[in-house]
């Protein structure tokens, strides 16, 4: 009885700050939507929306084409690229066993970036819009492999070598990318540069069409997984014993993660520890059962990027800032004690 008390409890608190954070995730699209060089009111952003979906007649208003061309865009690009890391960091940590798990502290992001680059430099328009998607999801895939069999020790991941095998992928991939700018003509030299900050700036619905599918699937994948997360959570002898197969789940895991991270990285570039912060928060808050972690990331990790690129864009007048400083600020600090706790629990400090 006792039991099922709990469970429901857990249930009820899940439920209630998966409303919360959507609320919060609504309600600053609209603010962010608003602000900017040019102001547009909320009723006015509500009246646009109404008369896109035809409930409100009369013409266009004057602010439509900013809001539905510029703003709109934008802002679905911050939340899927935030759902699709912090989505990534939750499903990396479970299939590492290890809270310092994240596509951008183990080198999953700049592996996806060098692959993005080499599309930039090497002409990626020629091969249509999804080119530049296609070529970092390979490289991540590629990436993420090399990180998981590369930081393996006695059949699991140790901190230690974890984080050490991620400084040396990001100091490779870091190579790749400035062999990519030395190659590059002086536009495609300063998209990459910019981009290696991590900036939403130019986002059109086609590069949200671009990089949906992979996002997609990849989130779809991981949810379906997550079940089976939580028993392999249990460790591989215990999870082997019951029937899982181990190391199936990981590979699926693993290229659900490379299409996320690969997606967001394609058009957003490196913006980091988003996958190390929302799953800590949210692990803290409902507990490490996959069913709830996963969900709840999604929805931390876009609010996130969403809070990050309102910054970007209002902090300074006539100033878009990368994204990636704001999460830097935020993010390094944090890591910084978390690996210092995980490494005291372990020995090693």
């Amino acid at each position: 009885m006792l039991q099922r008390y709990r469970a429901k409890s857990h249930g009820s608190r899940v439920a209630v700050l998966s409303l919360s954070l959507l609320l919060v995730l609504l309600t600053l699209a609209i603010l962010s939507a608003g602000l900017g060089q040019f102001p547009v009111p909320p009723q006015e952003i509500l009246a646009a929306i109404a008369r896109k979906l035809h409930l409100l007649g009369g013409g266009p208003g004057d602010a439509d084409g900013t809001l539905w061309n510029v703003r709109f865009p934008r802002l679905v690009m911050a939340a899927l690229v935030g759902a699709a890391l912090g989505l990534s960091g939750a499903v990396m940590q479970a299939v590492f066993g290890n809270p310092l798990a994240e596509p951008a502290v183990i080198g999953v992001s700049a592996g996806s970036a060098v692959g993005a680059s080499a599309m930039i430099v090497f002409g990626g328009a020629s091969v249509g819009l999804f080119g530049q998607p296609l070529a970092a999801f390979l490289a991540g895939l590629i990436t993420t492999i090399l990180v998981y069999l590369l930081s393996r020790a006695n059949g699991k991941a140790s901190v230690l070598t974890l984080v050490l095998t991620g400084i040396s992928i990001n100091a490779l991939a870091s190579a790749g990318i400035a062999f990519m700018v030395f190659l590059a003509d002086t536009q495609s030299r300063e998209q990459i540069v910019f981009w290696q900050m991590g900036s939403l700036n130019g986002s059109t619905w086609e590069a949200v069409l671009s990089i949906l599918p992979p996002i997609a699937l990849g989130m779809v994948l991981s949810l379906l997984l997550s079940s089976r997360l939580d028993v392999l959570a249990l460790g591989e002898r215990a999870a082997g014993h019951v029937g899982l197969s181990v190391e199936w789940v990981r590979m699926l895991a693993i290229v659900a993660v490379a299409l996320m991270t690969s997606g967001a990285v394609a058009h957003a570039g490196i913006i980091g520890f988003v996958g190390l912060i929302v799953p800590h928060l949210m692990r803290i808050t409902v507990g490490p059962s996959a069913k709830a972690l996963l969900p709840l990331s999604m929805l931390g990790g876009a609010l996130m990027v969403s809070l990050a690129d309102l910054a970007a864009r209002t902090m300074i007048p006539f100033a878009d800032l990368p994204i990636g400083i704001f999460t830097a600020l935020v993010g390094a600090p944090i890591f910084f004690l978390l690996l210092r706790r995980t490494l005291k629990k372990s020995g090693a400090l």
